[in-house]
C-alpha cells in the first residue's frame, strides 16, 4: 500500500494559498525547527493545547513558555517578533491604505494595539467623509479598570485634524468586554459633543481579550 505523506506547510501555502494552514501548520511554518525528540509538528500541536489558542500564545510571557518542555528563550523570542510584526503591520496599513475598507480592518487594528495592554487606553481613529483614515491616536490612559474621558478633546482634535467621522475604541484589561453603564453613558455624551460640530461617531469598540463589543453592530449608536 502506497502511503502518501502530507503535504509541507510552505507547499501547502505556494499551492493553495495561506488561508488554507491550520494553526497547527502556520505554527510550525515559522518555528521551523523541532526539539529533541520532537518535529515541529509535534511541538506545534502541543504547544496550541498547552496554551488554548494562537491569540494565548502570542500574547504569553517568557514565564509561561519556561513551563513548556523543551521551549526556551530563542523561540519565545521569535514569537514575541511575530506578534510585535503583525501589529505594526495594522498601523502600516491603516496609514497607506486609502480607505478604512470594512469594520473588520478597523477592529483587527484596534485588537493588535490594545488587546495587552495592562491599562485602560481610549484610542480614537479619526476619518474623512469617505471614511478614509486621517489619523489615530491614544487620547486617554487609566488604570486597570477605569479611564477618564473628556468628550470635548475628542472633538477638539478631530476638529483640528478637520475629522467628519470618528471610530471610538478602549479596552478592557480584565479580558472582558461587556461595556459598563460607564461606557456607555460616556459614549452617549460623546455622541452629543460630536453632534454639535456636524462629526458622526461611527462605532465605539470595547476590546478585551479574544472577544470584543462593538456599539454599533447592537444598535446602541
Amino acid at each position: 500500500m502506497e502511503i502518501t505523506c502530507p503535504m509541507l506547510p510552505r507547499e501547502k501555502l505556494l499551492k493553495d494559498g495561506v488561508a488554507t494552514l491550520t494553526d497547527t501548520e502556520l505554527l510550525a511554518l515559522f518555528l521551523r525547527t523541532g526539539t529533541r525528540g520532537k518535529n515541529v509538528f509535534t511541538l506545534a500541536s502541543e504547544m496550541l493545547e498547552h496554551f488554548g489558542s494562537l491569540y494565548s500564545l502570542l500574547s504569553a510571557e517568557l514565564v509561561d513558555f519556561e513551563r513548556v518542555e523543551g521551549i526556551g528563550i530563542a523561540k519565545y523570542a521569535q514569537l514575541k517578533g511575530i506578534a510585535e510584526l503583525a501589529r505594526r503591520y495594522y498601523v502600516s496599513q491603516m496609514h497607506e491604505d486609502d480607505s478604512l475598507l470594512s469594520p473588520d480592518q478597523a477592529l483587527a487594528f484596534l485588537q493588535s494595539q490594545l488587546s495587552e495592554e495592562e491599562r485602560e487606553i481610549f484610542m480614537v481613529i479619526f476619518l474623512d467623509n469617505q471614511h478614509r483614515v486621517i489619523h489615530h491616536c491614544r487620547l486617554f490612559s487609566g488604570t486597570l479598570n477605569s479611564v477618564e474621558v473628556h468628550p470635548r478633546e475628542i472633538v477638539r482634535e478631530a476638529v483640528k485634524v478637520n475629522a467628519a467621522a470618528v471610530i471610538l475604541a478602549h479596552n478592557h484589561p480584565s479580558g472582558r468586554a461587556e461595556p459598563s453603564n460607564a461606557d456607555k453613558e460616556v459614549t452617549q455624551r460623546i455622541i452629543k459633543c460630536c453632534q454639535f460640530m456636524d462629526i458622526r461617531v461611527v462605532d465605539h469598540l470595547i476590546i478585551g481579550r479574544g472577544e470584543y463589543v462593538s456599539f454599533a453592530e447592537h444598535g446602541w449608536i
